[in-house]
Formats: C-alpha cells, sequence, structure tokens
C-alpha cells in the first residue's frame, strides 16, 4: 500500500537538483561580484585629518611647557614672547613620544629626547623635527605639519 497520491509532488531527479544547485550557485556568486563592483568605487581608507591646522594655546601656558593639542602629535611650547612647534612622532619607529618635564620620553623603545627635541639617550637616530608655524592672532597659530623648519626657528607671539 505504497500508492502515492497523485496531489503529492514527483521526486526530483537527481540530474535535475545539482543543475538547480549550480545554477543557484553562479547565481549568488554574480550577486556578490555585483555588490564588491558597486563598493570599488569608493574609498577604503579613512581620510586623515589636515596636514595644516589651527591651535589656541591656552593663556596659562608657561614657559617652558608642553602643550598637546588633542588628537594631535604636535608639542607646542612658548618661550618668552615666542612660540615654536614640534612633532611628537619619534624618529626612531614612529610611537608618539611623551612631554616629560626634561624634554620626551619615547614609551616604545625607550628613546629620549631634549626640551628642544635633540636625542639624549638612542635608539633614536635623529632629534625631533621642528614644525612651520605661524600667528594668526592672540594665542592663535596655524601648525603645518608636513613642513618642517630648522631647530631653534620660533614665531613672535
Amino acid at each position: 500500500m505504497n500508492e502515492r497520491s497523485r496531489l503529492a509532488p514527483e521526486p526530483m531527479p537527481r540530474r535535475d537538483f545539482l543543475g538547480l544547485s549550480a545554477m543557484t550557485s553562479a547565481l549568488v556568486a554574480l550577486l556578490f561580484a555585483g555588490i564588491g563592483m558597486m563598493r570599488l568605487p569608493k574609498a577604503a581608507v579613512l581620510p586623515s585629518p589636515s596636514r595644516r591646522f589651527r591651535v589656541q594655546l591656552p593663556e596659562s601656558l608657561a614657559d617652558g611647557e608642553a602643550y598637546v593639542p588633542p588628537g594631535r602629535a604636535v608639542a607646542f611650547y612658548r618661550r618668552g614672547d615666542t612660540v615654536y612647534a614640534m612633532s611628537t612622532i619619534c624618529t626612531h619607529l614612529g610611537c608618539v613620544v611623551r612631554p616629560t618635564a626634561s624634554g620626551f620620553d619615547c614609551p616604545c623603545h625607550g628613546s629620549r629626547f631634549g626640551p628642544d627635541g635633540a636625542v639624549l639617550k638612542g635608539p633614536a637616530p635623529k632629534a625631533l623635527p621642528w614644525l612651520q608655524v605661524r600667528a594668526i592672532g592672540r594665542n592663535a597659530y596655524v601648525v603645518d605639519e608636513g613642513r618642517t623648519v630648522p631647530s631653534g626657528t620660533v614665531v613672535q607671539a
């Protein structure tokens, strides 16, 4: 009594099942390829912050005290009525150095720099670069992280 009902669907032959599976796989592959091609024109990297930026130095910034703006790898110093800035990127392997009372310390490999950026202890091969600064108003400056200046170059406050 294994009679099939006339309403029951016919069993799918194996060859038809494999053909349908292959067709479905090809359509899915084409779908993902289309999605990938639509994403292609977009940049895959995030935009980096501008190399030139404005900064407002605090009124309370003391002579010889470092001011590092949030989110930037630049230290500003006031010396008398002059201002200068230097990069806080270690010249050894690119770690961000920390300002201290005696200069800068690299947390990665132990390099130490003086307050003028000169190497006090290696393995850093050269001094921290000084950056171009331009005064634009009272305690307001524009610094260009992409342009270095000779060590000792200052701007009138």
